[in-house]
């Protein structure tokens, strides 16, 4: 049976990087004292290597254990993206990648490519931008998988895209899938990777109160504070109630904007409170910030339809080089792989 994998690897080679770093970096917070122990970051022939080395390993062991047939592999190249252009303190908050791991993002990409996996890049667009176009796609052709630690992508999850959203533990993991084990068809769900938790359209809503479609909406109102999208100020519990019983951003404002004076809004927030549970009105902060609402929303919201510059069948791991792969696991000193 065919199964496509959709690969974040921009979060795979981050979280490789910090799972493999010694730790007199990991746990200072001084960045010229972390640069004197960069001696200790796993090498090769002047080359970091840490984490395309356990990135390496990890893609290995997920294409045998899970039986993965074809993949694509989408990775940020800079952030100075279309979502930038609209708002230039996205993602502003950001600290500089560490050097040692901003060569490793140019070599992995750059190794992947020689052996022959499919791996997308783009100058305007965000790697779950390019994740979002392939499940567009490519899901109703065979069973897709999507693996990140990145929650934005619940928003890609349907009935035939299943999100694996790695968790940092592995008992963290194992609490949520067998929380949701009923919810799968076979009673026990899929044989998933390390850390992985199965997120379907149930278990999305099940687990954050909004169906998948609705993540952009619920980011809207409550905002991300890691990609710096502000959303509504003050508003955080209300949102998803709100978004259950009107859906999107754009009926909530209807119902507020049906409001013609202060008599309606305050019988609109009686009615939150009795209903939906809804303690704390949040129509004057709704009002307040209603630009910057849709702003975040939009912001929040993964394109479908990128161009890509791989198809399916190039997508197919039958067509890696083996030769290829030995010369650049030599290149990097990937013995053990």
């Amino acid at each position: 049976m065919n199964r496509l994998l959709i690969v974040d690897g921009s979060s795979m080679l981050v979280t490789s990087y910090y799972g493999l770093l010694p730790k007199q970096i990991l746990f200072e917070k001084d960045e010229e004292e972390k640069k004197k122990h960069y001696d200790k970051i796993m090498q090769y022939n002047g080359f970091y290597t840490n984490a395309m080395y356990a990135m390496t390993k990890t893609l290995k062991k997920i294409i045998k254990e899970q039986h993965i047939t074809h993949m694509i592999i989408c990775f940020d190249k800079t952030r100075d993206t279309f979502r930038r252009k609209k708002y230039a303190d996205y993602k502003a908050q950001r600290s500089a990648t560490p050097e040692p791991l901003k060569d490793q993002f140019i070599h992995m990409e750059e190794m992947l490519q020689e052996i022959g996996y499919a791996v997308e890049m783009s100058d305007d667009y965000e790697a779950d931008d390019l994740a979002g176009s392939a499940a567009a796609l490519y899901s109703k052709e065979m069973p897709t998988y999507i693996i990140t630690k990145d929650h934005d992508y619940l928003q890609l999850v349907d009935p035939f895209t299943t999100l694996w959203l790695l968790q940092t533990q592995q008992d963290k993991a194992d609490e949520i899938n067998q929380k949701y084990s009923s919810l799968f068809s076979d009673g026990k769900g899929f044989s998933l990777p390390d850390k992985a938790v199965s997120v379907t359209p149930s278990v999305c809503v099940s687990e954050y109160g909004v169906y998948p479609e609705q993540i952009p909406d619920l980011k809207g109102i409550t905002g991300d504070s890691s990609d710096n999208i502000p959303g509504v100020k003050g508003v955080q519990s209300a949102a998803a109630p709100l978004l259950r019983e009107y859906g999107t951003i754009e009926r909530i404002y209807q119902a507020i904007d049906s409001c013609q004076d202060e008599k309606a809004r305050k019988k609109l927030s009686a009615f939150w409170k009795e209903k939906l549970g809804v303690k704390r009105s949040p129509i004057k902060a709704l009002i307040e910030y209603r630009e910057s609402a849709f702003m975040s929303k939009d912001l929040a919201t993964i394109k479908r339809d990128v161009a890509l510059s791989h198809t399916l069948d190039q997508m197919s791991l039958d067509l890696l080089d083996e030769k290829k792969r030995r010369e650049q696991y030599a290149r990097f000193g990937f013995k053990s792989l």
